[in-house]
């Protein structure tokens, strides 16, 4: 049975930029039976909940003000890594688009809502580890009832 990383936001933390969280009830229920452990990279770093938005650029991490937190943000995917490493997550379930947590796509730099081919910095991480990485808008098998 894999153990799963969480995106925070997804399991109903308050942690995003807006100091909201995007709840998703299959992550919310992994995280009640145990199955899922929470993490938030962006939370984890130190920056303020909430910030500006923050997207990247030329490989960088760019809040809309203009700031470059690229810094922060590999902070806090380290910090991230290590609940990782302490639960033993063999794949992790991840807020699509996101800075830190989207693969795939991710928005581009431009804060327009436009997206481009990239990944985030805890999701590279988590590749880079060999954790199989899903989205919420692509769950793993055991989780839709379709079969592995």
């Amino acid at each position: 049975m894999k153990t799963y990383v969480v995106s925070g936001c997804l399991a109903g933390l308050s942690c995003r930029y807006d100091g909201g969280s995007k709840p998703f009830e299959p992550v919310r229920r992994l995280v009640e039976e145990g199955r899922a452990v929470t993490a938030c990279p962006e939370s984890l770093s130190g920056l303020p909940v909430p910030r500006p938005p923050c997207e990247q650029r030329d490989g960088r991490v760019i809040m809309r003000t203009g700031e470059d937190v690229t810094e922060a943000f590999e902070r806090g995917a380290e910090r991230a890594m290590r609940i990782v490493r302490a639960h033993g997550c063999t794949a992790a379930i991840l807020k699509a688009r996101s800075p830190s947590c989207g693969f795939g796509e991710i928005y581009d730099g431009s804060f327009t809502g436009a997206t481009c081919p990239g990944e985030g910095v805890w999701a590279r991480r988590l590749r880079e580890a060999g954790l199989v990485l899903y989205s919420e808008d692509d769950l793993p098998p055991e989780l839709t009832g379709k079969a592995d």
